[in-house]
């Protein structure tokens, strides 16, 4: 084309993307904004988009804000909404403040984006401020709420009362809906809640969607009821990686580590699924529990040689652990020794922890060390374990001295709990 035109331009655009080449996508765009020194809303949004694919979002939303800035005459309610989703998804959250801020009319879409944001970062008093102000809450604006309460212990109760607040105002509840609450009953152990969900799941016939599916083996393995979670397994007309690793995760979790290595060897003979990183720590930390080395052993060496998979450091602290506990201490540090890169304090303290357990004074010298210099003022459990080492060594001196190393560093000792079931209202009013 002699003189291509802003529509040919997107159009190339739109089909690089959808053929998954993100790259050449925004080449075009920058081509664009260089030949024309303008860009339209389309090519915009589509410049925010292909930020997230890869993995630019901060980047590319400061570039793409300020030729919203120089270019866009009227705010548009589509293009504000992706540009505050970028800088949510780079963890900008004041930039995103700043644009949902200057618009004149805050839609629902914009307003959910910089919720997701808050909850993100914990700010979960200004997400329901700006939850609160929303006129027209649409049921991805309550999902949102619902997914931000459901990630910490603390918080899941919020997602419980979202959920029904969420149903009371005549919304019903769809996939995310139903993950997100049985991922909050998970957390708080609550198997009557969690088999409520599951009756209006099976209702709303979303129960057999995957991600359901795979939520409810989750919740009823954490609330130790593996064999119903083993039924919902056996039940689902689809599996992926996540529905395998939540049902060897729960027969590690409950006890039952035989169970999970047969699973684990069901799942390696098949070729529609391939275990991830998430399926090999659940399988070792089920190897850790009941203390079978050399399974455990194998498990780690096939994660490089048969699925190409490098450990990560949650996979050397499990094992670290493993050999520590049911082989030597000094297998373990040799073992942590031989890790290609920097062993952080968790594969520290698993050694540490192996240390204490067996009485070795020399290798809780030099667990301890590397632990309080990776973590100052963390890992209490880390500084009451050397403590107990030296206690049981009759080394009150130097027990002092962690104790007072704990004081300097304002390092508090962990305060124990338990948990108690409790009666738990009903999520339908």
């Amino acid at each position: 084309m002699p003189s291509p035109t802003r529509a040919a331009h997107n159009y190339l655009v739109a089909g690089y993307f959808r053929r998954g080449r993100p790259a050449e996508a925004l080449g075009v765009v920058r081509r664009l904004a260089a030949s024309t020194g303008r860009l339209d809303v389309f090519a915009l949004s589509m410049a925010l988009k292909l930020s997230a694919a890869l993995a630019l979002p901060g980047l590319v939303a400061r570039e793409v804000h300020a030729r919203v800035l120089r270019s866009v005459a009227e705010s548009d309610e589509i293009l504000f909404a992706a540009l505050v989703d970028a800088y949510v998804k780079s963890r900008s959250l004041g930039y995103a403040r700043r644009v949902h801020g200057a618009m004149p009319v805050r839609s629902v879409v914009c307003s959910t984006a910089l919720v997701v944001g808050c909850m993100n970062e914990g700010l979960f008093e200004d997400a329901e401020a700006i939850f609160e102000e929303m006129e027209g809450k649409d049921v991805v604006a309550y999902n949102a709420m619902v997914e931000g309460y459901s990630k910490t212990e603390e918080t899941a109760e919020g997602s419980l009362e979202m959920f029904k607040a969420m149903q009371r105002a005549g919304f019903r509840p769809t996939v995310s809906t139903f993950v997100s609450v049985l991922g909050a009953c998970s957390l708080l152990s609550s198997l009557e809640l969690g088999e409520q969900v599951h009756c209006q799941g099976m209702k709303s016939g979303l129960v057999f969607d995957i991600k359901v599916g795979s939520a409810l083996v989750d919740m009823y393995a954490k609330c130790g009821r593996v064999e119903d979670g083993r039924r919902i397994f056996n039940q689902m007309p689809e599996r992926n990686v996540i529905t395998w690793t939540s049902m060897i995760d729960g027969y590690g979790k409950n006890g039952l580590s035989d169970e999970a290595l047969q699973l684990f060897g069901e799942m390696r003979e098949r070729r529609d699924v391939r275990p991830n990183h998430t399926t090999f720590l659940s399988i070792l930390s089920a190897c850790a529990h009941a203390g079978l080395l050399s399974q455990g052993q194998e498990a780690f060496q096939s994660m490089e040689s048969e699925y190409l998979l490098r450990p990560r450091m949650e996979h050397y602290a499990c094992m670290a652990d493993l050999l520590g506990r049911f082989g030597s201490v000094r297998q373990a540090y040799d073992f942590v020794r031989g890790i290609p890169v920097r062993p952080n304090s968790d594969v520290w303290a698993a050694l540490l922890g192996a240390a204490t357990l067996h009485g070795d004074m020399d290798m809780a010298n030099i667990a301890s060390r590397e632990v309080f210099e990776l973590s100052r003022k963390g890992r209490p459990g880390a500084y009451m374990a050397f403590s107990n080492t030296l206690a049981a060594a009759g080394k009150w001196d130097d027990v002092h001295d962690v104790r007072e190393m704990m004081k300097q560093r304002g390092v508090l000792k962990d305060t124990a709990c338990s948990w108690v079931g409790s009666e738990n209202p009903p999520l339908v009013d």
